[in-house]
């Protein structure tokens, strides 16, 4: 195969979605035959304190496996963030610091969007509360939805408000879903309509 036929893998950036990013550069690796180097890894071949010809072998093979899937990771992942991580004399302690540093990092994030999810299913429009209000806790809700990386849009939101407000507003709401597609409908311009309605 020439040179100019050959193409170098691309190597997936760590972007802060440990799991996304775990998931790709696993395949990768595996895909190179590297993986082994990550787990089991190869400590206990560096163990022996005097190899024999077939272990040396097998210690210089595991050692080039580690280098090339070292430069991988070092690809991967962003110089700030390797500054961060102290161990990183092999491939499996450069992965594993990036799992413990990371992944917890995720599922905390999960559980926060778990959270927020049953916030917004419970938002309701409180008796006497202004349309301003309401949306303002409503978008609150969603804004945090989406720095935890849910992608949740107008429709939606604009679904769950018409849903959730108070009764003074069922005859608007009905005019609104009649005359309006909802699908189209943006939360500015729901707000401006309610707002209207209000200020009667």
């Amino acid at each position: 195969m020439s040179d100019k036929n050959f193409t170098t893998p691309s190597v997936p950036k760590f972007d802060g979605d440990y799991d996304h990013w775990s998931l790709l550069m696993e395949n990768l690796l595996r895909s190179k035959e590297y993986w082994c180097v990550i787990d089991p890894g190869y400590e206990d071949l560096r163990s022996v304190a005097a190899p024999d010809q077939a272990q040396q072998k097998a210690l210089e093979e595991a050692k080039l496996k580690d280098l090339k899937a070292k430069n991988y990771l070092f690809q991967s992942i962003d110089k700030t963030i390797l500054k961060t991580i102290t161990q990183k004399e092999t491939s499996k302690q450069l992965w594993d610091s990036m799992k413990v540093k990371h992944q917890g990092g995720a599922r905390v994030k999960r559980a926060q969007l778990q959270r927020l999810r049953k916030s917004f299913e419970i938002l309701e429009m409180k008796i006497g509360e202004t349309v301003a209000c309401y949306f303002g806790r409503v978008m609150e809700t969603t804004n945090d939805m989406k720095n935890c990386g849910e992608n949740i849009d107008d429709v939606k939101i604009v679904e769950k408000i018409l849903r959730s407000l108070t009764e003074n507003f069922n005859f608007v709401v009905c005019s609104i879903e009649e005359s309006k597609d909802i699908d189209s409908l943006t939360v500015d311009e729901l707000q401006a309509s309610l707002q209207i309605h209000e200020s009667k």
